[in-house]
């Protein structure tokens, strides 16, 4: 077997909204040698991969496939369900997936959903290589490259307190860009996007985080306002440790000044000689330590959200509770087997990870790896609480006292911080610290949610909505309005139409054609910029308040769309052009895939139709939003049956482009003669596409004056519409450049050469190579009456 191409969709494509692999592959020999075909072919699948039992196919239950596979299936539905399962093996749960032959013998389409793109195309190389192995017979080693596959999903996952905000943000609506391979997410789009990295945000002070950055900074500013805080002092050699340490008593705590997750951490020091040895074990870190005063009490982390505590967690460090037969060793293996826990912060919980810091806090309690606990006898492995370490959390929102939710506040707005994790520590949280005795120990920027979203014992938190509500509060957008244009021909000029308009309103307009990407009028890269990267490129800049998008076949084959929805989605036409390319033969499969545009309206947006057009106004019941209609033609069928239903349509009546609210109010917009891009009403071309335009802006609120004067002010220079109806004077002669390229453009511009000829027209004319043969002589067909030469 043999893959022929393979390429990713990142955005919502011809096959699914999901991001998706798409494969051809060559399947041989076993185009003639279904499952059931191959002696023992389904249980060497079932050896290999026996969760395969959970997929229900086409049959609609669990073991649907297996039945498939017993009863006789292609290869290439078998890689299929192979990828989707080997993702979910690492990690990813994906489901959806396809399999579809071509015209060729032995050729398929394979998709299937992805998560993550790299580990997708793994699992697709994989997963060949895995069938066939299968269908020879051939022994295959999946697990070195299974691991390999669940590797690659731990390095792209995101934490778990990225993944809740993301996930919060997805349930509003609010779209999510990737920006690098960690952290780093944008939500939303143009001027209104935010950006989070973990539970840092736009709105986090950078003076604020250096602040939480320096422990003993933190707390003198916090004592300096009366907050109760350990006493302590900075050190950078043991004597001067030795020195303070008497002086502030013992018990003492000792950690490295700039460091989190409670690394070179030594708790509850009570004589010189633990003094030392945490001194040194703190500078393998950093040079510069913090010695302070040890508070008795419980570990409580406060989450303060834009000035509200919204979730508060009592932290127990990693322990094992003997059972009078097992070894502490094994009682770690028993706790790491709990499938809350894992490497890192892949999951809620961290495995616990014996290291030094752990053998030498055994010694202190007088055991070994090898030591048996007594029964009930509770065992410490790590000296802080951090859930980084194995740690667990215990939810306490409900009992914290009112004057420790005020001392919280006070803190964080002490230091700065937008969103802050307050280490307290005090005998009991329902009394008030100043009561009961404790301080708070540490501030820190970028606090770690899995405690608060996964507790180990205790309710959930909504955290990330609290983030989320102080990103985008009430009233604030997070979204642009995005308008995208396709069609066989006019996209490129209704596009450039539109974003003038918008301009001349007042908007910062971000435009994609087939020449360039523009932002606010400026060039910003030249090319032709009409596929998904291009439209993410304008969504990205965080000067945009408006997004016009061109988006064409080309690009929605390859690589799918660069939007998940659009406010306005428009089908202009749909002509023979580029039939023959990308497996689309025939106009219907054409229209197929510019349907996408008017599949990803929202419910609250609008699809514009060419009512003149069979195959635009096709795609009508496609449409999620409300139905928007233009013809040249006031008297077409389905454009007035569209205006009896109520419809909003455009036309031209009396030589004026006017907007039409079903059969009642007409607005008259500009007569064709004011519009310099209609060269006085010869254009039909120009005149149609201005009455997309104007159904467009309008219904993303233009005024008619603004419509009016943008259309005025619009005209077919190079400078505006490079290449589309330009006319430039030379001496006695005008030359018309237009980027004319198949049979519907060539009709179009015959006829407006043959209404501007006074005495002889001259053209000089080409086609786009890979037309077929077909189209071309037809083009010449058309060019041969119109020109004298």
């Amino acid at each position: 077997m043999e893959i022929l191409s393979i390429k990713t969709y990142s955005g919502p494509n011809l096959w699914s909204y999901k991001p998706l692999v798409h494969m051809i592959i060559d399947i041989g020999e076993y185009e003639t040698k279904p499952s059931d075909a191959i002696e023992g072919f389904t249980d060497r699948l079932l050896e290999l991969l026996p969760s395969l039992q959970n997929h229900k196919c086409s049959v609609g239950v669990p073991g649907g496939f297996i039945q498939r596979l017993r009863t006789g299936t292609w290869m290439g539905h078998i890689v299929e369900h192979v990828a989707i399962e080997l993702q979910v093996l690492a990690g990813n749960e994906v489901a959806f997936g396809k399999c579809r032959s071509t015209d060729t013998d032995g050729v398929y389409n394979v998709v299937f959903e992805f998560l993550e793109e790299k580990v997708g195309l793994e699992a697709a190389y994989i997963s060949l290589d895995l069938v066939e192995s299968v269908a020879k017979g051939f022994s295959f080693d999946l697990k070195p490259r299974l691991n390999n596959l669940a590797q690659m999903v731990a390095d792209r996952a995101y934490g778990p307190s990225t993944l809740s905000i993301i996930q919060e943000a997805k349930s509003r609506g609010i779209p999510i860009i990737r920006l690098n391979d960690a952290n780093l997410v944008q939500l939303g789009y143009g001027k209104f996007q935010e950006r989070i990295q973990a539970t840092t945000t736009s709105m986090t002070k950078m003076i604020a985080v250096d602040i939480a950055c320096d422990k003993d900074l933190t707390k003198k500013l916090l004592a300096d306002v009366g907050i109760p805080v350990p006493q302590g002092v900075v050190v950078d050699n043991v004597d001067d440790a030795i020195r303070e340490g008497e002086e502030i008593g013992y018990p003492l705590v000792v950690k490295p000044e700039d460091l989190s997750q409670g690394r070179g951490i030594t708790l509850n020091i009570e004589n010189r000689e633990m003094l030392v040895g945490a001194i040194n074990l703190a500078q393998e870190y950093t040079n510069r330590v913090v010695l302070e005063k040890f508070l008795l009490g419980k570990d409580y982390r406060i989450l303060v959200v834009n000035g509200k505590v919204i979730a508060v967690s009592e932290r127990l460090p990693a322990q094992v509770v003997g059972d009078g037969k097992s070894t502490v060793q094994e009682l770690i293996d028993t706790l790491n087997e709990d499938p809350r826990r894992g490497v890192g912060h892949e999951k809620v919980l961290t495995q616990v990870r014996v290291d030094v810091p752990t053998k030498q806090l055994l010694n202190s309690q007088n055991m070994t790896l090898e030591s048996v606990p007594a029964k009930g006898l509770t065992v410490l492995l790590k000296a802080t609480a951090n859930l980084s370490t194995g740690g667990t959390a215990v939810d306490r929102t409900d009992e914290i006292h009112v004057d420790n939710i005020e001392m919280a506040i006070r803190a964080s707005k002490v230091i700065g911080l937008d969103i802050a994790g307050i280490d307290l520590i005090t005998p009991d949280i329902t009394q008030p610290t100043w009561v009961v005795g404790g301080g708070i120990v540490e501030i820190n920027a970028a606090p770690g949610f899995r405690m608060h979203v996964a507790p180990s014992e205790g309710k959930p938190r909504p955290v990330a909505k609290a983030v989320v509500d102080m990103l985008f509060p009430p009233g604030k957008n997070s979204r642009v309005p995005i308008v995208a244009i396709t069609g066989t021909n006019g996209k490129t000029t209704t596009a450039r139409m539109v974003a003038h308009i918008m301009k001349m309103s007042g908007r910062k307009v971000g435009l994609t054609t087939t020449d360039a990407i523009y932002i606010d009028g400026r060039v910003l890269r030249r090319g032709d910029m009409t596929g998904p990267w291009s439209a993410r490129m304008v969504l990205k800049d965080p000067t945009i308040d408006f997004a016009v998008l061109e988006t064409a076949r080309g690009g929605m084959l390859r690589s799918g769309l660069g939007f998940e929805r659009c406010d306005v989605g428009a089908v202009l036409n749909v002509s023979d052009d580029h039939l023959g390319q990308g497996g689309i033969k025939t106009l219907e499969e054409l229209a197929y895939v510019k349907q996408m545009i008017i599949d990803v309206v929202r419910k609250q947006g609008y699809g514009v139709f060419n009512a003149e057009d069979p195959l635009s106004y096709g795609m009508v019941d496609k449409c999620d939003g409300q139905r928007t209609f233009f013809s040249l033609n006031p008297r077409a069928l389905r454009f007035v049956e569209a205006l009896e239903d109520g419809a909003l349509g455009a036309t031209f009546e009396n030589e004026t482009l006017v907007l039409r609210e079903g059969r009642g109010r007409v607005i008259e917009i500009v007569p064709a003669v004011e519009v310099p891009a209609t060269y006085g009403g010869l254009s039909e071309a120009n005149i149609r596409n201005a009455l997309a335009a104007i159904l467009m802006v309008y219904v993303m609120g233009a005024s008619v004056e603004d419509i009016r004067q943008g259309l005025k002010t619009f005209d077919a220079s190079y400078h505006l519409t490079p290449g589309r109806l330009n006319m430039i004077p030379v001496r006695d002669f005008r030359v018309l450049i237009d980027y004319a390229h198949n049979i519907a453009a060539y009709e179009t511009m015959a006829n407006f050469v043959a209404k501007l000829r006074k005495t002889r027209a001259i053209g000089v004319i080409a086609c786009p190579g890979d037309r077929q043969d077909a189209n071309l002589i037809r083009m010449g067909e058309i060019a041969g009456p119109v020109f004298d030469q």
